[in-house]
C-alpha cells in the first residue's frame, strides 16, 4: 500500500466512523424503539385483525413513501403526481410558513387519503428544547391540522432525526408516536433528479421508508420514476400507517426502520 493509499483508506474509515457517531448522538438515550416489521408481528402474535386487501404490509413487499417540511408552493404538483399514480404518502408537515400559509393544500391532502403527521412549527432540534419548548413546538400543529382537516395527527416527525427519552415522554402525553426513515436522498443538498431517484433506488429495501422534500427542485419530478421502478422491483407503496397494520402507531414508541 503507498503511503497516499493508506492516507485515503484512513480519511475514508474516519468519514465513516464520524457517520456513525452522528448517527447514534442523534438518538441517544432513547427507549421505546421498534421497527415497523417488528410491530406488525408483535400485533399479530396478540392476536390483532389484520388489515383489508388490497394492502397488507406482511405478505406484500411494502415500502412506506413520507414527505417532509411541507406544505409549500411545489406540492400541489406533487399531489397530481400521487393521484395520476394512485398512491397515498405520508406529510409531516411543518407549522410556521407552511400549515398557516397553504391551508387549502392541507385540506387537500386529508380529502385525497393521504396521511397527515406533525414535524414541529420551526424545525427546532427538539432535543435541545425542556417539556415547555417540545410542547410549544408541536402544539400548534396539531391544532391547526385539526381546524384545517378535522383530525388530529397521531404521527410526528422529530427534526433531523433528533430525539430522546426527555422527548419520547412529551411525545407520548400529547399521544403521538415519532417514525424515523431508512432510505433519505438528501435532497435538500442536490437539484438533479437523477442523483435523487439513484440515491433513493439503491436504499430501498422491504419495509423502508422513504424520506423526501417537495420543496426542492429535484425532488418531484424524481417521484413517477421512483414509483414505478420500485412497482417494477415488486414493491407496493403505503402510508406508514398501512405499512404497520395490523398494528397501530402507539404514543410515545419510536418507529426506525
Amino acid at each position: 500500500m503507498t503511503l497516499r493509499t493508506g492516507r485515503a483508506v484512513r480519511t475514508a474509515l474516519a468519514l465513516v466512523t464520524a457517520a456513525v457517531a452522528a448517527s447514534a448522538a442523534a438518538c441517544t438515550s432513547l427507549h421505546g424503539v421498534t421497527s415497523p416489521r417488528g410491530a406488525r408481528e408483535a400485533a399479530e402474535a396478540a392476536g390483532t385483525p389484520g388489515p383489508q386487501r388490497p394492502v397488507d404490509c406482511r405478505t406484500d413487499k411494502c415500502v412506506a413513501l413520507t414527505f417532509d417540511g411541507g406544505p409549500s408552493r411545489p406540492t400541489p404538483a406533487l399531489l397530481d403526481v400521487l393521484k395520476e399514480k394512485h398512491v397515498h404518502a405520508t406529510f409531516f408537515l411543518q407549522g410556521k410558513g407552511h400549515t398557516d400559509t397553504y391551508p387549502k393544500t392541507v385540506l387537500r391532502m386529508a380529502r385525497e387519503g393521504h396521511e397527515i403527521g406533525n414535524h414541529t412549527w420551526s424545525h427546532k432540534n427538539l432535543t435541545t428544547l425542556d417539556e415547555k419548548g417540545i410542547t410549544g413546538e408541536l402544539v400548534p400543529v396539531q391544532e391547526e391540522v385539526r381546524a384545517i382537516t378535522g383530525h388530529t395527527p397521531t404521527l410526528m416527525r422529530p427534526p433531523q432525526g433528533r430525539t430522546d427519552d426527555k422527548v419520547s415522554a412529551v411525545v407520548k402525553r400529547l399521544g403521538l408516536a415519532q417514525v424515523l426513515w431508512s432510505v433519505t436522498a438528501k435532497d435538500y443538498a442536490t437539484t438533479d433528479t437523477k442523483t435523487i431517484i439513484r440515491r433513493v433506488l439503491d436504499q430501498t429495501h422491504r419495509d423502508g421508508v422513504i424520506l423526501l422534500h417537495e420543496r426542492y427542485k429535484g425532488t418531484t419530478p424524481a417521484v413517477p420514476v421512483i414509483i414505478d421502478t420500485l412497482r417494477e422491483r415488486g414493491y407496493t407503496v403505503v402510508t406508514f400507517s398501512q405499512l404497520l397494520a395490523p398494528a397501530v402507531p402507539r404514543p410515545g414508541v419510536v418507529y426506525r426502520p
